[in-house]
């Protein structure tokens, strides 16, 4: 079976690869996707909700991660030619996922750095909608892709096989997930790490070189609860 589903993560496994892919997932988060959840320190109507021009100052920038990092401009992302095969679960998902490597919900903010240093990337994302739907959202999705953890994605006429392990999420926010997926296309291999975090009605997700990740996923959800 072939399932046309983009991940809503692996961007910086793009980058490094050149072409387009998917990732797969394994998720701890300290509630059931499913579940109704209550926000903490955050209202649940529509009040607490930001929408994405006030989620843009929230996101990470140079002055928070040093003059080592260089700002990305963001370019539309395409993924009209992505076939996912071996993953039977991401096919239930169908449009859901395929989103263009963001989640489908109205209030959100992207950025991505390059670290000069050694030219590896982190980007991150911020989303902003109810406890419920944002646990929802990112729990449907990492919850098919811990059913795949090996299958192959193809692009044109590139393939890239993907496997992934579980990753310790680090214990902040309400809820947390984390991965290790490996992309591996043309005798080169990427690791990528991915964390994201709820805290309240804000989703954090910081992706990336596994280091960039480890050091920067606590400063993003700082910044991000210091304005609430």
């Amino acid at each position: 079976m072939r399932a046309r589903v983009v991940s809503v993560l692996g961007l910086t496994a793009v980058t490094a690869l050149s072409v387009p892919a998917c990732s797969t997932t394994s998720h701890s988060p300290t509630t059931p996707p499913s579940a109704s959840v209550a926000p903490t320190g955050a209202r649940a109507d529509s009040e607490a909700l930001l929408p994405s021009a006030a989620l843009e100052p929230l996101l990470l920038d140079e002055g928070d991660l040093g003059s080592d990092y260089t700002r990305k401009n963001e370019r539309p992302a395409r993924y009209d030619d992505v076939t996912v095969l071996g993953c039977p679960d991401l096919d239930e998902l169908g449009g859901n996922a395929a989103s263009g490597g963001s989640l489908t919900l109205p209030h959100k903010a992207k950025a991505s750095f390059t670290y000069v240093g050694g030219g590896s990337e982190v980007s991150e994302e911020l989303y902003s909608d109810s406890a419920d739907k944002l646990s929802d959202s990112i729990g449907r999705i990492f919850d098919a892709m811990t059913g795949c953890p090996r299958y192959q994605v193809l692009t044109g006429s590139t393939a890239i096989d993907i496997t992934t392990q579980k990753a310790a999420a680090p214990q902040l926010g309400d809820e947390q997930w984390s991965q290790l997926p490996t992309f591996s296309a043309g005798g080169r291999d990427s690791v990528v790490k991915q964390t994201a975090i709820r805290t309240g009605t804000i989703l954090v997700i910081v992706s990336g070189s596994p280091a960039l990740v480890d050091r920067h996923v606590s400063k993003a959800l700082s910044k991000v609860t210091s304005a609430s």
